[in-house]
């Protein structure tokens, strides 16, 4: 696909236009009828698009009609829209006049999306029907003053988008002059270790990781990517590249059709994708080779060392894998490629943890070690040196303040920290373990609640779990701990790839025990136990729900227990 002469090369809002949507009446100026996304149409095919001139325009006059409904500057607005045409264009309108999207994952317990809508306190709720139904009947965002759908009729709603976007045609360029520390969206956590928490973004925030993502990944305008997360699209027009919005269904991307993903890529000359470690593994197993893509980044959870390896066969040999680490609360944090992390891989399988890279300049990553409580001021945490595993912290341009409604778990995860020329920065603990190699690259462990205190001394998941996914029958394992911190008996829960019997598992059992006397830190571990299917977050289908398997384990150990007496 050819580029425009004059498209903009810095495609990243400019200094004193702090707001991830002023870059695109820029590009509709530079380039009216570039296509800025393809999207699925309700037949499969690929006839729905947007140019940089209709995205600008339409995302003025549906700001300019919010404006008439009294959604303005930093009015708290839940959307709950599926990657269509109109979650897009409302996004950018909602940036534009200023106002704050909230975005909840819809596939969450009903009881937690209930609770972080009441946390939110909106004051308007923009969605699709269902979405409505369930608002009325469930009562979510009983706050909501507001409320449009993107339907055709105003089923429990006070107007329907189109008409918002009707009453604002003809409105001109709407940009609010939002200020770096403004409420820029309240984008919730995956809630894969408890409740969802609200990561509060400030305009600055969207801002810097648009620029960071740009010179971390060499990212050039004119490029055209496959975001299977649909957030990340809202960062492709802010660096200049096509988003061809795949045909799936992003809460499920184990369950995406590698077929019509590969239809796509070819259709539109895709350069680059981004996915999670499970729409990796589709692409990975369905072997077929990727010749158009340049850059791949995977994110969300620790991306397996075969996946990574695999996927690099089928990609071109120019072609760069990245895996960056972060958080909804900070990204990127750190990033490695896919041929360093191959190389490192057999560290990974001796129980090192996972290489997660260098960080993202200018981020400063350091190691403290682990505490529990609440940190408040930097001067009262020890640093650890190289070498050393312990609580993973950052600092940066995107390292967000706070969570909103949630000071306990603000306290908990930021600590103050006095710099040089007199001020004060917010330092993240990532809720991660990990340390640093005489390289100066991080290795990632696991996060802090999953560590099992065992009477010998702590043990970490990432340091376990690959250990014994070594063994050709194993899909994945996850390491619990049984009983109370500090006396708790280490077990591992293990997915086989096929089915087996309880010969076979009892065969299987006795060779991990094997694999586990290879290596000092898991030959205490014993116990294995076999799971049908490992609970997993709905974001990503990738981390895995170790409270659950926890709470499982626990139940089984005592079922035997209670059996044998």
């Amino acid at each position: 696909m050819s580029v425009e002469p004059d498209f903009p090369r810095a495609a990243v809002p400019a200094a004193g236009a702090c707001n991830i949507a002023a870059v695109l009446p820029e590009l509709a100026a530079a380039s009216a009828e570039r296509v800025a996304m393809h999207c699925p149409g309700r037949d499969g095919g690929y006839g729905v698009q947007l140019t940089y001139r209709e995205l600008d325009a339409r995302s003025d006059a549906i700001a300019a009609g919010l404006a008439s409904h009294g959604i303005v500057r930093g009015t708290r607005t839940v959307v709950m829209v599926r990657p269509t045409p109109e979650f897009f264009l409302l996004m950018f309108a909602l940036f534009k006049a200023g106002a704050v999207p909230v975005l909840v994952d819809p596939g969450i317990d009903r009881r937690a999306l209930k609770q972080c809508l009441d946390e939110a306190q909106p004051e308007a709720f923009v969605g699709i029907p269902l979405a409505h139904i369930a608002r009325v009947v469930l009562g979510w965002a009983r706050s909501a003053r507001v409320r449009i759908t993107t339907g055709t009729r105003r089923l429990f709603a006070d107007a329907t988008l189109a008409e918002v976007e009707r009453a604002g045609a003809g409105a001109g360029p709407q940009l609010a002059a939002t200020d770096p520390d403004d409420i820029a969206a309240i984008l919730f956590t995956s809630g894969s270790t408890g409740v969802p928490k609200g990561v509060v973004y400030r305009h600055r925030h969207f801002v810097a990781q648009a620029r960071m993502l740009r010179d971390a990944f060499g990212i050039e305008p004119g490029g055209v990517d496959l975001p299977t997360f649909p957030p990340f699209a809202l960062f492709d027009p802010a660096l200049g590249l096509t988003s061809i919005i795949p045909d799936m269904d992003p809460t499920r991307p184990a369950s995406a059709d590698p077929l019509k993903l590969h239809r796509a890529i070819e259709r539109f000359g895709v350069d680059q994708l981004f996915g999670s470690p499970a729409l990796m593994r589709v692409l990975a197993e369905h072997g077929r080779p990727l010749p158009t893509l340049r850059r791949v980044t995977s994110a969300g959870a620790p991306v397996p060392g075969d996946v990574v390896a695999r996927m690099r066969e089928l990609l071109p040999d120019d072609a760069n894998f990245w895996t960056p680490y972060g958080a909804t609360e900070c990204l990127p944090v750190a990033v490695i490629e896919g041929r360093e992390l191959i190389a490192l891989r057999a560290r990974t399988e001796a129980g090192a943890g996972t290489c997660v890279g260098r960080a993202v300049a200018p981020n400063e990553i350091r190691i403290i070690r682990i505490r529990d409580d609440a940190i408040a001021d930097w001067s009262q945490a020890e640093e650890l040196p190289a070498g050393e595993v312990g609580e993973i912290t950052a600092a940066g341009p995107t390292v967000t303040d706070s969570y909103f409604n949630r000071d306990a778990q603000t306290r908990l995860a930021k600590i103050a920290e006095t710099v040089a020329d007199g001020s004060t920065r917010i330092v993240h603990r990532m809720g991660d373990l990990g340390w640093f190699d005489d390289e100066g690259r991080l290795w990632f462990c696991g996060r802090k609640s999953h560590r099992v205190e065992t009477t010998a001394g702590p043990l970490y998941t990432e340091q376990v779990e690959p250990v014994f996914n070594t063994h050709a029958e194993v899909a994945r394992s996850a390491l619990v701990g049984v009983g109370d911190a500090g006396v708790q008996l280490p077990v591992v829960c293990v997915e086989l790839r096929g089915s087996a019997d309880a010969a076979a598992r009892n065969r299987i059992a006795a060779e991990l025990r094997a694999i586990g006397q290879r290596h000092a830190h898991t030959q205490a571990i014993a116990l294995f136990l076999f799971h049908p299917g490992f609970p997993v977050d709905i974001r990503h289908n990738a981390k895995i729900g170790r409270e659950k398997l926890g709470r499982w384990a626990t139940q089984r150990i005592e079922r035997r227990a209670g059996a044998q007496r």
